[in-house]
């Protein structure tokens, strides 16, 4: 082997143990603490919340869109309003 052929081989070996470690590292790494319930049921709520706030977004479009139904759009809408309601009341409330 020529010490340029010996260079580069040793170059790719170092690439490799460098690129490896970054893979492995986190493999070792502890968990993360676990939230605690007050964190994870304010998170729930929140959750909540945004979930039906986008789906009310969702039905309205699909209403515009002529998939949905006059009766359809406001049977949905009134469910996930009730969804939204009922998480920012929680919210209010410090039901976390």
């Amino acid at each position: 082997m020529t010490p340029v052929t010996l260079a580069i081989f040793l170059l790719g070996l170092a690439i490799i143990v460098v690129a490896s470690v970054f893979v492995v590292v986190p493999l070792f790494r502890p968990a993360p603490a676990a939230s605690t319930e007050v964190g994870s049921e304010r998170e729930r709520w929140e959750r909540q919340k945004r979930q039906a706030l986008e789906a009310i977004k969702e039905v309205e479009l699909d209403h515009r869109m002529g998939k949905l139904s006059q009766e359809d759009l406001a049977a949905m809408r009134g469910r996930f309003e009730a969804q939204a309601f009922e998480a920012m009341a929680a919210l209010e409330r410090g039901d976390h």
